[in-house]
């Protein structure tokens, strides 16, 4: 298991929250922390400029943290108070690059085996036992049918599965990925994930993989940690960072959603729900992030696909049994192939709702939306400002029918 313990990692240069108004250091990592279970792909998930790759550098060796402590089982890698540094070269991990780092003028069996060929002669393999464990690692890969092929012959994905194999010969008690698949095109990216994640079930690999990708941190990962101004702020499995933030950064940050701001007026203690008053709506929602109290303000996060839309004419009175209940008319809709978006206008508001194919709203008619308050997450705003209409829904989809 490998343990992170309150890393922290600073660089010369003005910036974001130097230690004092003398202090021109930028601080990067902002003292993280979290563990990763053996076999487990644990992701740290943010944008770009927010420390995580930083992280996964100082993990490697790569960087010095300013403090901290990294250890992997009973091993210790890293030691602010008692001085210890293990260089990269003896932490036996294997590191997947952006760039893959290629060597262009190497077979790809060449590729794959140059990490054992430059270790210290009493630790290199045998001739014979190199080979085989590099065609073992290049078959999992499905590169043995291309072992003598030059490393520029290879097509991206290629060389992304090159690069993973080179990680791999070198049996490493870890691996590290840095946003491997960004270099890639988006169908061949989505298939690589499918293909990275079968490979780490099946070798049981321990990972820990950086990436600013939501789609692909969602459909890869065992959990997340999702990072934001060299902070952890929270950590789950997938379904539950997407379904229960804990703050308004992660609820905009991780997929797509309606962002409101309002005001709690009323709190359910029996199921932990609350009302939120907006200026054009009440929503019911659950609270994910820090308990919240009626007069406080909130954000009150709903994703698209929650938002149930009904054409039958009914008027939104609060009969049913649904406490998420609005009517409103249609601006916009957006075919995307596999769903259909609408827009839909309550007063001033915007709710974008994320509708199968078979349902597709032409502009100007009235409909009723309904939605289920426990896949509402309410939690505390970031700051007061007022939310745009349909902030963080992405771009406004234009009508194609």
């Amino acid at each position: 298991m490998l343990v992170v313990d309150d890393l922290v990692k600073t660089f010369d240069g003005s910036g974001r929250r130097a230690r004092s108004a003398d202090d021109t250091r930028v601080l990067a990592v902002d003292g993280v922390s979290f563990d990763v279970q053996d076999g487990e792909l644990f992701t740290l998930l943010g944008p770009s400029g927010c420390g995580k790759t930083t992280t996964l550098r100082s993990i490697a060796g790569l960087e010095r943290p300013d403090g901290g402590h990294i250890a992997l089982g009973d091993r210790v890698f890293f030691d602010g108070k008692r001085k210890i540094n293990t260089p990269a070269n003896s932490r036996r991990l294997g590191m997947v690059f952006q760039s893959y780092a290629i060597w262009p003028h190497m077979s790809v069996f060449d590729n794959a085996a140059f990490p054992v060929t430059v270790l210290p002669r009493g630790r290199r393999p045998s001739r014979t036992q190199l080979r085989e464990r590099v065609m073992r690692v290049l078959e999992v890969t499905d590169l043995a049918a291309m072992a003598d092929r030059a490393a520029t012959k290879l097509s991206g994905g290629q060389q992304q599965r090159l690069a993973l194999a080179r990680a791999l010969v070198g049996e490493p008690d870890l691996m590290l990925l840095d946003e491997p698949l960004s270099n890639l095109d988006a169908k061949l990216r989505e298939a690589m994930r499918f293909e990275l994640k079968r490979l780490q079930r099946e070798l049981g690999l321990t990972a820990i993989y950086v990436t600013h990708d939501q789609a692909e941190a969602l459909a890869m990962s065992s959990r997340i940690a999702v990072v934001n101004e060299g902070k952890i702020v929270q950590v789950g499995k997938p379904r539950e960072i997407y379904e229960r933030p804990a703050s308004e950064f992660v609820a905009t940050f991780v997929g797509v959603t309606n962002l409101l701001r309002g005001t709690v007026a009323a709190v359910d203690a029996a199921d932990g729900s609350c009302r939120v008053d907006t200026p054009d709506l009440s929503v019911w929602g659950v609270m994910t992030g820090s308990p919240l109290q009626v007069g406080d303000d909130a954000a009150v996060s709903i994703r698209p696909e929650c938002v149930q839309l009904d054409t039958d004419g009914a008027r939104a009175d609060g009969s049913s049994d649904v406490r998420n209940e609005f009517s409103g008319e249609v601006g916009t809709r957006a075919f995307l192939g596999d769903s259909v978006d609408h827009v839909i206008a309550i007063g001033k508001q915007e709710i974008r709702n994320r509708s199968n194919p078979a349902q597709s709203i032409a502009p100007g008619n009235r409909v009723v939306l309904r939605i289920d308050h426990t896949r509402v997450a309410v939690v505390p705003p970031t700051d007061r400002r007022p939310a745009p209409a349909g902030a963080a829904a992405a771009e406004t989809p234009g009508d194609a029918g």
